[in-house]
C-alpha cells in the first residue's frame, strides 16, 4: 500500500493571484516528505499554473540554509553571528526582557511589526490577540495596500471594485499603473481573451514593462503625474459631451463643483505635468468616453506616492463619469479581497476586546526608521521603543529609508526578536531569532485580493526541526509571559470556525476553495448603493475637506520635487524579475543569481550626458544613502527617471557587504496623503559614474 498522497493547499504571497496548489507527500506523520509541488488544476482562477517562484517552493521548504531552531546573538548586532538555544531559553528571555520593559516604561514601549510575507488570516492576524491583551503600541498603516483602498472609499465608500476576471466582457481595458503580465499573470490570459473579441489594451505606467510591451497603445507620463492626466480627462469628457448624465443624475453627487474645477485643465496643461502630447491625452479621453464596456485596472503601484490617496480618489471618478459600472466589463478593478470580508468575522479573529478599554499609541508602520530612532513626533510623544518583534518582514530590505531603520535596530538598548525562515538582513540584527514554518508546515485559510475564491491550506508535512507557525508562536508568548486568557490559546481551527462563521469550514477543506459572494450579473453597482454617506459616488467629497485634504480631486506636486536641483532624477524602485518580486527569494540558488544582480536603467540620453556606459558602475544618492550598481542603458525608462528594481539582499549589492546598502536606503518615507501609506517613489537621487577603487 503506499504512502504517498496530494494535500491541497494555497499560495500565501503578497500577490493578486493567491494561486492553488498541489503537495504530493510521501511517507506520513514525522517522517512525512514533500516531493513535488504543483499547481491545482482544478482552481477556477491559476488553472493549475505557479509562477517561478513558487515551482521551486521545495527548494526553500528544504533548503540548507533554514533556521530551524532558536538563535541567541553572540556577535555584534549586524554581524550575524548566533548561537542554538532551546525555545524554553528563548522563551524565557523574551518574558524577562518583556516584563522589564513593561515594569519601567510600560507595554506601549514594546513594537509588533507584522507585515506581508504570508498573508494567510491566522499568520497576519491571530497574533493581534495577544497583542492587545499586552497592550503592546498598535502599528498602523502598510507598507502596501491600504493607501488604495483608502483613497477609492472616499469617492465610493468602499474598496470594493469589478471581478478582474470579468474583463473577459469589457471592450476597452485600461491598465493603469499595473504590470499585468509579471505581478498578476493569470490575469493575462483573461485580457487576451477579451481582445481576441475586440478589447483594445492600454497601458498606462511610467515605465516601460512586459505588460507595456504588449498593449495596443502605451502611454508612459512621468511619475507621480497620473492625476493631471485624469483631470484632463475629465476635462475632455465634460468638454465633448461624453458623459452619461442620466446615471450622474441618480448615482453621484458634485458633478457641478467638479466640472467647474477640471474647466481649466485643459489638455495643454495636463501635457505639461505629465509628459505626454496633448494628441493623446485627447485621444485616451475620446477613447474611454466611447466604448463600452470600458474598465479600468489598476493595483497598488501608484499609491507609493505622497499624494496617493488621491490617485485612487480621482481614478475612481472616471467610471462614474461615463457610467462605465451600468455594464458587465464595466468600471474599476482593483483589490477583490474586499469581498472577502462579507463573510468575515475580524472581531473575532483579531478579538480588540482584548484591549479591555485601553487606547494605546498608534505607530505608523512606514516610519519603523524614525520610530526606532526616537522621532518624538513618530513616537506621538510616548516612550521610546524598547522591543521590536519582527514578523513576516525583512525590513533592511523592505522598508523606506532603510539606512535609518539600521540606525535603530544598532541601538544597544533595543531588545529585537525576529521570527523567520532564513537569516535575513533583518535576522542579523535580532537579539533572538525563532525559527518560522513554511506554507506547506501550517494549516491556514487565504483570502485573495485577485479574484473571489478564499483558499484553503493544509499542512502537508510536520514542521521542518522546530519551526513553529505565526499562531503557535503567539499562544507560546502568551504561555511564557503567564497569561490566562483562554482565547490567546484557541487552536487554528477554532480560530478558523469563528472568523469564517457562514463557510462551511469541512467542504473548503475538502474542496480547497470556496467563491465568495458577489452579484450574479457582474454589475455590483449598475443601480448605485454606495455605502458613502450620501449613497453616491462623492465626486466632492466633503469628508476629505474636514481631513484637511481638497474636497475635489486635486492635483499637486510631492515635497521631494524640491530637490530636484540637488538631485535632478526620480528613483523608481519597481519589481521587474520574473524569480522573485519582493524580498523572499532573492537570496535562494535558483531564483536571485539567475537573474544577474541589481543594476540601474538609465535612459541613453541621460547617459550620455553623464558618461555612463552599459555594463559600467554608477553612484546612486540621495541625503539618505547611497547605492553602487551596474549600468543597464534604454528605453524602459524616460529622460530624468532611473530605476533600481528592489527586493536585493545587501550582500547582492557592491561590495557584497551583508551590512551594505539596498535600493530602500534611498526611498521616501514620508506618508502619503491619508491611508497610511508611504511614498517610496517620489524620491529624488543624483547620479554619477562610480569612483574607481584605489
Amino acid at each position: 500500500m503506499s504512502d504517498t498522497r496530494i494535500v491541497h493547499g494555497t499560495c500565501h504571497h503578497d500577490c493578486p493571484d493567491s494561486c492553488g496548489w498541489q503537495v504530493t507527500v510521501d511517507g506520513t506523520g514525522a517522517t512525512a516528505h514533500a516531493v513535488q509541488l504543483r499547481g491545482n488544476p482544478l482552481h477556477p482562477f491559476s488553472k493549475g499554473e505557479l509562477c517561478p517562484k513558487v515551482n521551486r517552493f521545495l527548494d526553500r521548504v528544504y533548503s540548507p540554509d533554514r533556521i530551524l531552531r532558536p538563535l541567541r546573538r553572540i556577535g555584534a548586532k549586524g554581524e550575524g553571528r548566533f548561537e542554538e538555544i532551546t525555545w524554553a531559553e528563548a522563551l524565557t528571555e523574551i518574558a524577562t526582557r518583556f516584563r522589564s520593559i513593561i515594569d519601567q516604561h510600560g507595554a506601549e514601549a514594546i513594537m509588533p511589526y507584522v507585515s506581508a510575507g504570508n498573508q494567510s488570516l491566522l499568520s497576519i492576524m491571530f497574533g493581534d490577540r495577544f497583542w492587545h491583551h499586552l497592550g503592546a503600541s498598535r502599528v498602523t498603516g502598510a507598507l502596501c495596500g491600504a493607501t488604495a483602498g483608502a483613497g477609492a472609499a472616499t469617492t465610493n465608500g468602499t474598496g470594493k471594485g469589478i471581478d478582474p476576471s470579468d474583463l473577459v466582457h469589457s471592450k476597452l481595458i485600461i491598465l493603469w499603473g499595473t504590470n499585468t503580465r509579471l505581478t498578476n499573470r493569470h490575469l493575462w490570459p483573461v485580457i487576451e481573451e477579451a481582445r481576441a473579441a475586440g478589447a483594445q489594451v492600454i497601458v498606462i505606467d511610467p515605465l516601460r514593462t512586459i505588460t507595456a510591451e504588449s498593449a495596443d497603445w502605451f502611454l508612459q507620463p512621468l511619475p507621480g503625474t497620473d492625476v493631471a492626466l485624469m483631470l484632463a480627462m475629465m476635462h475632455v469628457l465634460i468638454r465633448d459631451d461624453l458623459v452619461d448624465q442620466e446615471w450622474v443624475a441618480a448615482h453621484t453627487v458634485g458633478f457641478e463643483d467638479l466640472a467647474a474645477h477640471v474647466a481649466d485643465w485643459t489638455p495643454a496643461r495636463a501635457a505639461a505635468a505629465t509628459g505626454l502630447s496633448v494628441a493623446d491625452i485627447e485621444r485616451l479621453a475620446t477613447l474611454y468616453g466611447t466604448i463600452r464596456p470600458a474598465a479600468i485596472r489598476t493595483l497598488i503601484g501608484a499609491e507609493h506616492h505622497e499624494h496617493g490617496a488621491m490617485f485612487f480618489r480621482t481614478l475612481t471618478c472616471l467610471p462614474a463619469l461615463v457610467g462605465a459600472w451600468r455594464d458587465q466589463g464595466g468600471g474599476y478593478a482593483r483589490s477583490v479581497g474586499v469581498w472577502s470580508n462579507d463573510v468575515m468575522d475580524h472581531a473575532a479573529l483579531t478579538r480588540p476586546d482584548l484591549l479591555a478599554g485601553r487606547s494605546p499609541r498608534e505607530l505608523a508602520m512606514v516610519h519603523l526608521g524614525r520610530v526606532l530612532t526616537g522621532d518624538h513626533d513618530a513616537l506621538h510623544d510616548g516612550p521610546p521603543v524598547q522591543a521590536v518583534v519582527m514578523i513576516s518582514v525583512n525590513a533592511m530590505v523592505s522598508v523606506p529609508n532603510t539606512e535609518l531603520v539600521r540606525q535603530g535596530l544598532l541601538r544597544d538598548d533595543l531588545f529585537t526578536v525576529v521570527h523567520d525562515q532564513f537569516l535575513t538582513d533583518t535576522a542579523r540584527y535580532a537579539d533572538i531569532v525563532l525559527p518560522a514554518t513554511t506554507q506547506i508546515e501550517a494549516t491556514d485559510v487565504v483570502t485573495s485580493w485577485g479574484h473571489l475564491y478564499l483558499g484553503w491550506n493544509e499542512a502537508a508535512i510536520a514542521p521542518a526541526g522546530e519551526a513553529v507557525s505565526n499562531s503557535e508562536l503567539h499562544r507560546r508568548l502568551a504561555g511564557a509571559m503567564g497569561f490566562t486568557e483562554p482565547a490567546l490559546f484557541d487552536d487554528d481551527l477554532t480560530v478558523l470556525r469563528a472568523t469564517l462563521p457562514s463557510i462551511d469550514l469541512d467542504r473548503l477543506r475538502a474542496d480547497g476553495f470556496t467563491k465568495v459572494p458577489y452579484p450574479a450579473d457582474g454589475r455590483p453597482f449598475a443601480d448605485g448603493g454606495f455605502p458613502t454617506r450620501s449613497g453616491r459616488v462623492e465626486l466632492r467629497c466633503d469628508a476629505l475637506a474636514a481631513l484637511g485634504q481638497p474636497a475635489l480631486p486635486t492635483y499637486a506636486a510631492p515635497g521631494e520635487a524640491a530637490f530636484a536641483p540637488r538631485f535632478p532624477f526620480s528613483l523608481m524602485t519597481p519589481k521587474v524579475h520574473t524569480r522573485f518580486l519582493n524580498s523572499s527569494y532573492s537570496h535562494l540558488p535558483k531564483h536571485g543569481p539567475l537573474e544577474g544582480g541589481p543594476y540601474v536603467e538609465v535612459h541613453a540620453d541621460d547617459a550620455d550626458a553623464l558618461g555612463l556606459t552599459d555594463g559600467a558602475s554608477a553612484r546612486v544618492w540621495n541625503d539618505r544613502g547611497a547605492v553602487t550598481a551596474t549600468v543597464r542603458i534604454g528605453d524602459r525608462v524616460r529622460p530624468g527617471v532611473v530605476a533600481i528594481p528592489w527586493g536585493w539582499w545587501a550582500g547582492q549589492h557592491a561590495g557584497g557587504s551583508t551590512q551594505g546598502p539596498v535600493a530602500n536606503s534611498l526611498t521616501n518615507d514620508t506618508l502619503t496623503d491619508w491611508g497610511g501609506g508611504v511614498a517610496f517613489w517620489d524620491t529624488r537621487v543624483a547620479l554619477a559614474p562610480a569612483p574607481t577603487p584605489a
